[in-house]
């Protein structure tokens, strides 16, 4: 599971420009703020170019630091998707600024720790970015205003799959009183979003508005007739129609049968596990945060799917996690792991019986190590590319396909 940049951070290496020439690589940014706020940076930038110059650190990454020229892979298309109005989770900053009028609610400014001056937002969801000045509005006329400095946004999906009910998880550092929370439960009855204060960690969050009810939003994943729940403080990938054409780029590359089987490993809340288990025998997904495990086995049993068994294990331990079967059953391997990669776990891939291991990853830099390893114990890279997740940032998601050379040469599994 990858989770999302907070907007203003950078990658580990940044994307260098694919043309030196002005005329292609720049372009009239479409956010009024977009010179002072960290949320995306490259909106001077078309789109064209930003693909190139990803798909370029991507290739680099993996000649510098994998050894794995771009003669040797095929370079595939990227995976696109909206490039405005895509963002369906955010963390948002508030403060107030009495220079400015009081409290600004938005992402955080490119350069140093202020809050950018936001009234709209030209990546959230429209449901989110709709939020931002009647949020401005409530926190002007709370009593505690100087004490929420952070809202986490969601959004959830109706049936249609369009983008509907929406979710704040305000972060405060002090108790707020009666009236605050009274005016809190009637913003939230009047814009309709789910309210939810956080007090401390994130195991204080507890939902203020409305009373009863599951503390869920859902998204769809039509293709396989799948609704997927999801608590507002959980990751998800954040661009709802590049997820589902990630999803089918995945399957498509594990090139699944109903006999094979697949270990998911940093399988969240079954995001690729519980569409994948539609097309071969069995799926065993693996995460660190057991809240994540439960929400997967929730899931899986909201959409009647009985193939698919979750465990938490720690991933990052020098020792691999105990199995349901042996790890020479599985014959498909897939992770998703965070920022930091996945070399711990590189040994059990190479002791399991995979012919087949796609990489999903959110830092080319850390692929790009583990495929080197991947490549020391066996397993070549077939296929490689970006997945635009994050447009208008610096941030690049990546796919890779890895082949056991033991499986080409005919040895037994």
């Amino acid at each position: 599971m990858n989770p999302e940049p907070e907007a203003g951070s950078r990658p580990a290496r940044a994307p260098r420009s694919s043309s030196s020439n002005p005329e292609t690589t720049q372009t009239t940014p479409r956010c009024a703020v977009f010179a002072a706020c960290g949320g995306c940076g490259r909106q001077d930038v078309p789109g064209a170019a930003q693909l190139a110059d990803k798909q370029a650190l991507l290739q680099r990454e993996l000649a510098e630091l994998a050894g794995i020229g771009p003669e040797s892979y095929q370079l595939l298309p990227p995976v696109t998707g909206p490039q405005w109005n895509y963002r369906r989770k955010a963390r948002l900053a508030a403060r107030l600024v009495r220079r400015k009028g009081g409290v600004l609610v938005g992402f955080r400014e490119k350069r140093g720790g202020f809050v950018t001056d936001m009234k709209d937002c030209e990546v959230l969801v429209a449901p989110l970015a709709a939020l931002i000045r009647p949020l401005r509005a409530l926190l002007n006329g709370m009593t505690a205003r100087e004490a929420i400095p952070q809202i986490e946004v969601a959004a959830g999906e109706d049936y249609a799959g369009e983008c509907a009910r929406a979710a704040l998880v305000l972060r405060h550092i002090r108790p707020l009183g009666r009236d605050d929370l009274q005016r809190l439960s009637a913003f939230a009855a009047r814009w309709g979003p789910q309210v939810y204060l956080q007090p401390g960690g994130v195991d204080s969050v507890r939902r203020l508005y409305p009373r009863s009810g599951p503390e869920r939003l859902h998204y769809h994943l039509p293709k396989f007739g799948l609704r997927l729940a999801f608590h507002p403080m959980d990751f998800l990938q954040v661009n709802a129609v590049v997820n589902r054409r990630a999803i089918d780029l995945v399957s498509e590359l594990l090139d699944l049968r109903r006999g094979d089987r697949l270990l998911d490993l940093f399988c969240g809340l079954g995001n690729f596990s519980l569409p994948l288990a539609t097309r071969c025998e069995y799926v065993t997904g693996i995460e660190n945060r057991r809240e994540m495990v439960a929400r997967a086995a929730e899931n899986a049993e909201a959409n009647g799917i009985t193939n698919a068994g979750f465990l938490a294990a720690d991933l990052y331990r020098k020792h691999p996690p105990a199995l349901p079967q042996p790890p020479e059953s599985y014959n498909r391997i897939l992770l998703d792991p965070p920022r930091s990669g996945a070399l711990e776990t590189i040994p059990l891939i190479a002791a399991s019986g995979a012919d087949r291991v796609v990489y999903v990853s959110c830092n080319p830099e850390s692929l790009a190590r583990d495929a080197r390893e991947l490549r020391r114990r066996g397993f070549d890279l077939k296929s490689a590319g970006v997945m635009d997740m994050f447009p208008h940032t610096l941030h690049v998601e990546s796919v890779a396909m890895f082949e056991s050379a033991r499986q080409r040469a005919g040895s037994p599994p």
